[in-house]
C-alpha cells in the first residue's frame, strides 16, 4: 500500500500538463476505481421470487379476493418493474460508466424483456378476450406497444419512460381484474389461450437453443421446407451451411438465454396457479412443472469468471452447450404440453 501511495505522489509531481493534467488523470482513475466494484454489483441478476405468494400478499393488502389471471398479470408487472428498479436500474441504454460497459447484464435484460413482450401480446390478443370478435381491453392496447419500445433509447423519450407508461397501464388492468364493480376486464383461463402463448414460447426457446449450440460451430442441413412437398420460399438458400456464433457474441447469447429463462420460469409458475383447473383436467400439471424444473437449472451459479467455450468433448467446459441442453429439454417438454392441451 505504501509503494502505491509513493507511486501516486511521484505521478502527481511529474504528471504531464501541469495541474490541469493531474486533475484530469486523477478524475479518470477515480471513475475507474469506483466503476469496477459498482459494475460488479450491478451485474448481479435479481433473486427469484414466488409469484403465487406475492400475488396473494398484494390482494390481501388491497382487501379483495384473488381472481383468475391476477397472479399472471401481477408476475408480468413484477418482472418489468424489476428491470427498472433493480440495482443500477435499467442498464441497456446507459451511456456512462459503468453501465455502458456491462454487456452481460444488458443482454440478460433483453432476454427478460422479450418474454415480457410476448406475454403482454398474449394478454392483449388471447387471455383478455373471450373470442376473436371481442373487443380489446383499452389498457392492454397501451401496455403492449409501450413494452415494445426501443430497448436502447436513452433520450427523448427514454426506454424507461415508455416502459413506466406501460407498467401503469398494466397495473390498471391488474386492479380491474379484482374490481367487482366492473366487468370489462377479464382473463380467460382456457386451454386454447394457453396453447397459443406456449406456441410463441416454443419458437423463442428453439431459436435460443440453436444460437447457443452454434457457439462451437455447426454444419446444418436446410430443413426449411421439410415435410411439405408443395412448400416454397422466396429465395434459394444453400442446402448445407456452417453456423458459428462470433467469439465476442458468445457470452451475449448466453446471458440473453439466462435472462429469458429467468423470466419464463416465473411466468410459468404464475400460469400453473391461474390455469390449475385446466392443467388438472388435461393431466398436464406435471408436464408444466418439468418445464419449470429445466428452466430453474439454467439459473445455477456460474463459477467461472468468464463464459467458457470449449469443444463439445474437449478439455474445457462449454457453458453455452450446457445452457442449450436445458433450453432444449424445456422446449421439448413444451411441445408435449401443447399436445396434451390440444386433446379434448
Amino acid at each position: 500500500m505504501g509503494s502505491l501511495i509513493d507511486w501516486y505522489l511521484d505521478f502527481w509531481d511529474n504528471a504531464p500538463g501541469g495541474k490541469a493534467g493531474r486533475l484530469v488523470i486523477s478524475a479518470v482513475l477515480l471513475v475507474i476505481i469506483i466503476s469496477v466494484p459498482l459494475g460488479v454489483y450491478w451485474s448481479c441478476p435479481p433473486s427469484a421470487f414466488d409469484p403465487a405468494a406475492d400475488a396473494k400478499a398484494e390482494v390481501e393488502e388491497l382487501g379483495v379476493e384473488l381472481t383468475p389471471g391476477f397472479t399472471s398479470v401481477h408476475t408480468l408487472h413484477h418482472l418489468m418493474d424489476t428491470l427498472l428498479h433493480k440495482p443500477g436500474g435499467y442498464i441497456s441504454n446507459d451511456m456512462a460508466p459503468p453501465g455502458v460497459w456491462l454487456d452481460n447484464i444488458s443482454n440478460w435484460e433483453f432476454g427478460v424483456l422479450v418474454q415480457v413482450r410476448d406475454m403482454a401480446r398474449a394478454l392483449r390478443k388471447d387471455f383478455s378476450r373471450s373470442q376473436s370478435q371481442s373487443v380489446e381491453y383499452p389498457a392492454l392496447t397501451v401496455a403492449e406497444p409501450q413494452f415494445h419500445f426501443d430497448s436502447n433509447s436513452w433520450l427523448l423519450p427514454s426506454s424507461e419512460s415508455q416502459y413506466k407508461d406501460g407498467l401503469e397501464a398494466l397495473k390498471s388492468y391488474q386492479l380491474a381484474l379484482v374490481d367487482k364493480n366492473q366487468s370489462e376486464a377479464q382473463f380467460f383461463t382456457r386451454a386454447d389461450n394457453l396453447n397459443n402463448w406456449l406456441g410463441d414460447v416454443q419458437t423463442r426457446l428453439g431459436s435460443l437453443s440453436q444460437r447457443l449450440s452454434a457457439s462451437v460451430g455447426q454444419k446444418r442441413l436446410n430443413t426449411d421446407l421439410a415435410g411439405d412437398p408443395s412448400a416454397e420460399q422466396s429465395t434459394q438458400t444453400v442446402q448445407d451451411s456452417e453456423v458459428k456464433t462470433p467469439w465476442l457474441e458468445i457470452d451475449d447469447v448466453f446471458y440473453e438465454a439466462r435472462g429469458s429463462a429467468w423470466a419464463l420460469l416465473h411466468i410459468l409458475k404464475a400460469v400453473e396457479h391461474d390455469f390449475g383447473a385446466v392443467l388438472d383436467k388435461k393431466n398436464a400439471r406435471v408436464s408444466l412443472r418439468q418445464i419449470i424444473r429445466e428452466l430453474e437449472a439454467t439459473q445455477e451459479t456460474v463459477w467461472s469468471p468468464m463464459i467458457l467455450n470449449g469443444g463439445g468433448f474437449g478439455i474445457f467446459a462449454n457453458h453455452s452447450l450446457v445452457m442449450a441442453n436445458y433450453i432444449s429439454r424445456a422446449n421439448a417438454a413444451i411441445i408435449d404440453l401443447r399436445e396434451l392441451l390440444a386433446k379434448g
